[in-house]
């Protein structure tokens, strides 16, 4: 039974404006919700839907909240629960697969202590194994909010990644 969020979960007003302009952008029109969900994630460092924010939107939209969390954990993009600053999605395509996209999935489990779907002690980064987002010119490559980081193909060039995301 999904239950009210407690007043210390409650959202700011910022936060409020911003989910608000969110819901402008996608008219208010809950066949838009996956949308409306990853810009709203996009709000939050820790790239997740807080449960206080889903509420929100469900007052929002003539839609129940158990919908808004069926999406938050039917698609893999989406979360309800925080996950790291920087999310390292790595590209599972065949082109990716036949330029050691293996290798570059060790040499980051190894650089980082961590292994796909784990979270580093510090929350800032997190390994995600993701279907094809296009970069297969750039293989083997990564995604890390949005951007796409292409020819990794040494452990120098994914520690120096890995050190430029501060």
């Amino acid at each position: 039974m999904l239950t009210e969020p407690k007043e210390q979960e409650a959202l700011s007003d910022e936060l409020r404006a911003k989910i608000d302009l969110v819901l402008e952008s996608h008219d208010n029109d809950f066949t838009q919700i996956v949308g409306i969900l990853l810009d709203t994630q996009d709000l939050f460092e820790r790239h997740y839907v807080p449960q206080a924010a889903a509420y929100y939107i469900a007052s929002k939209l003539p839609v129940p909240a158990s919908r808004i969390f069926d999406c938050l954990t039917f698609y893999a993009e989406l979360s309800d629960k925080p996950r790291a600053k920087y999310p390292i999605e790595i590209c599972s395509s065949i082109a990716c697969h036949v330029n050691n996209n293996e290798e570059l999935k060790e040499t980051l489990e190894k650089l980082l202590g961590i292994h796909v779907g784990e979270v580093t002690y510090d929350g800032r980064f997190m390994l995600l194994k993701t279907t094809c987002f296009g970069a297969c010119d750039r293989a083997p490559a990564v995604r890390i909010n949005g951007k796409v980081y292409g020819n990794l193909d040494s452990e120098e060039k994914v520690r120096d990644l890995l050190e430029s995301l501060n």
